[in-house]
């Protein structure tokens, strides 16, 4: 980790967290349940798959984006007290937001991956395919 890397994250995740913050004012707690944090995870999950699929790990924008940006977007530990929160007052609810919430991300995470892996163009034959 250089310092410059360690700097992009620092900013990315500064705007990630903000963005997040805003989603959250956006779109408040419904009966307590956290529907921001619950879209931002899913969304989150399948940018960053994206990110994965277009761009190699030693890029500087994938750290500044993926890792700063969707890292700080996205947040396991408020997914976690607002699932124990939902847990403490309507049991069933917390355990179909966590496990929704995994299964969705999941779900988001395998799309991105899928939809941001560069194509081969469908114009162009292989050589070792028959004519």
């Amino acid at each position: 980790m250089t310092l410059r890397r360690l700097l992009l994250v620092l900013a990315g995740g500064t705007i990630g967290t903000a963005a997040r913050l805003a989603l959250m004012l956006l779109i408040p707690d419904h009966g307590g349940f956290p529907f921001a944090i619950l879209i931002a995870n899913i969304v989150g999950a399948f940018l960053i798959g994206v990110v994965a699929a277009r761009l190699p790990a030693s890029r500087d924008l994938r750290v500044f984006l993926a890792t700063g940006i969707l890292g700080g977007f996205t947040t396991y530990s408020t997914f976690m007290t607002g699932t124990l929160a939902l847990w403490a007052d309507a049991p069933l609810v917390g355990a179909a937001y966590a496990v929704g919430s995994l299964v969705f991300g999941l779900v988001a995470a395998a799309a991105g991956l899928r939809i941001g892996r560069p194509r081969r163009d469908a114009g162009v034959r292989d050589a070792g395919a028959p004519s």
